[in-house]
């Protein structure tokens, strides 16, 4: 049987760990090898890899993807992990009928990524680690955007007919003859606008038919050359690309309706309407899609065009993302105009991105007047507060004026003004100060007490003399009249009994 240092020796060893399978006891044998290294005077070797949680939350992060792209491939955690038969599973936040594609290493693949692919993933990847499961989810915010830039063609055409069946016939013509112009350029072109008005020369019998062309450089594979860049350089590569394909394409339209300069269209009573190519002009653009704007959030492209989110929209030509105004919402990204609330209902702010978000407008008002409540607390509050505190003031300054008064000191003065006061009052004396530098002057502000009188004193002496050795009656106080020249005096005369 091993001795406990012994124990404590195998535990302490490096990359040596006892694995008992339940938390709470491998918690406890992790106290026990701490104690029996301390003990042996070596140092413990306990696991810093050990999760401290088995399900742990991280937020990796905005991922931009451009649209039309071949094919991007997002990881589940944005560093390595070496963890042994993990399980990835993969969940968008709004549900979507198209199914997610997912490697056997866990990585989710969009091909030819559109706008509505934005929104917000979630990865989970699950493995064992000492035998306990742990799993760790990890949260993508991902944007669509496309750099700036492309190519408006102005066509004109003459022909004999203004007619909208035969115009719709000869843009399907047109449009079928230009694919083959579109595989080869890897771009797409887009008919936006026709118009039909008269000739100048003769307006009775010719017409101009006026056809705007708008060419996109986000083909089919057109990045083929850009999926090999590092992720820091791939921005460069894709303005080198839209760079040249401008070049390419512009010379490409302009030898192909050199090549084609009429368009026979046939149709049932008719030999046969044609179609001339008169003019072509290119002007490049730097805008937004529709639905995209300007939001500056890729810090390396701050020009490139973001897809705008729910609760916001873009129309044609905009570069910015403007909220949804009041009355309308928008549930999902990149949408050009905002979807209006049903049966006379509103929201309550801008930039609503539910339909729950529609309310009446009872309710409307409900909510804002208890949206309205914190701010009358807030201003209510502070004056009951300081009401508050000037009650406690007052009632300290009660409470201490009447201790004060209450006191034996205070007491006591008290009682000295309150006979002062009641003697003035009964006999009318009126109350003077103490003269300054007098030394007889009293504090208190009271009335002098007499005991002596010059006219009476050798007259008391004699009386005393007489009556000496026999007890003297009590004295009697007399008051003398008062007079305007002096203070009150307090006269004591003896008064003896008759025999």
């Amino acid at each position: 049987m091993l001795h406990p240092v012994q124990w404590g020796r195998m535990l302490c060893a490096p990359r040596f760990w006892v694995d008992l399978g339940e938390p709470g006891v491998l918690g406890a044998v992790g106290m026990l090898t701490l104690v029996l290294c301390s003990c042996s005077g070596q140092t413990a070797s306990v696991p810093g890899h050990l999760p401290d949680s088995p399900s742990q939350e991280h937020k990796a992060g905005l991922v931009f993807i451009h649209v039309d792209s071949s094919l991007y491939s997002l990881p589940c955690s944005p560093k390595e992990m070496e963890v042994a038969d993990p399980t990835y599973r993969w969940v968008r936040e709004r549900a979507d009928p198209k199914s997610l594609s997912v490697t056997e290493e866990g990585h989710l693949l969009f091909q030819h990524f559109q706008a509505s692919d934005s929104g917000n993933y979630s990865c989970t990847i699950s493995y064992m680690d000492h035998g306990l499961p742990v799993s760790q989810t990890f949260h993508y915010n991902v944007f669509g955007y496309h750099m700036p830039g492309g190519l408006e063609t102005l066509l004109l055409f003459q022909s004999k007919l203004c007619e909208d069946e035969w115009t719709k016939r000869f843009l399907w013509d047109l449009q079928e003859r230009l694919q083959q112009l579109e595989t080869e350029q890897r771009c797409k072109l887009q008919f936006t606008t026709t118009s039909c008005l008269p000739s100048l020369n003769n307006p009775s019998d010719e017409f101009i038919i006026q056809v705007q062309l708008e060419v996109s450089f986000f083909g089919p594979n057109w990045d083929e050359h850009c999926k090999s860049q590092h992720v820091e350089m791939v921005i460069d590569c894709y303005r080198e690309t839209i760079q040249h394909n401008l070049e390419q394409v512009r010379l490409a339209l302009t030898r192909f309706f050199k090549e084609h300069k009429s368009f026979h269209v046939t149709g049932a009573g008719i030999s046969g309407i044609i179609f001339t190519n008169e003019f072509i002009s290119f002007l490049e653009i730097k805008q937004c899609n529709m639905g995209y704007g300007q939001t500056k959030q890729l810090q390396r492209c701050l020009d490139c065009c973001i897809v705008c989110p729910p609760g916001t929209f873009s129309p044609p030509k905009s570069l910015q993302c403007s909220s949804c105004p009041i009355g309308t919402y928008s549930m999902i990204y990149g949408v050009t105009f905002c979807t209006l609330c049903k049966d006379d209902m509103i929201t309550q702010v801008p930039g609503a991105s539910s339909v729950t978000e529609c309310v009446t407008e009872r309710t409307e008002q409900a909510v804002s007047i208890i949206h309205r409540i914190p701010l009358l607390l807030l201003i209510i509050l502070p004056l009951l507060l300081a009401i508050n505190f000037l009650f406690i003031l007052s009632s300290c300054y009660w409470f201490q004026q009447e201790y004060w008064m209450s006191s034996p000191t205070a007491s006591k003065k008290a009682g000295i003004s309150r006979v002062t006061e009641m003697v003035t009052k009964f006999f009318r004396i009126p109350r003077e100060g103490p003269k300054p530098g007098s030394p007889a002057a009293d504090d208190n502000d009271t009335s002098l007490l007499d005991t002596s009188h010059p006219d009476t004193s050798t007259s008391q002496g004699s009386d005393e003399e007489h009556t000496h050795g026999a007890p003297s009656p009590p004295a009697t106080p007399n008051f003398a009249a008062l007079t305007d020249e002096g203070p009150a005096v307090l006269e004591l005369e003896d008064r003896r009994d008759t025999p």
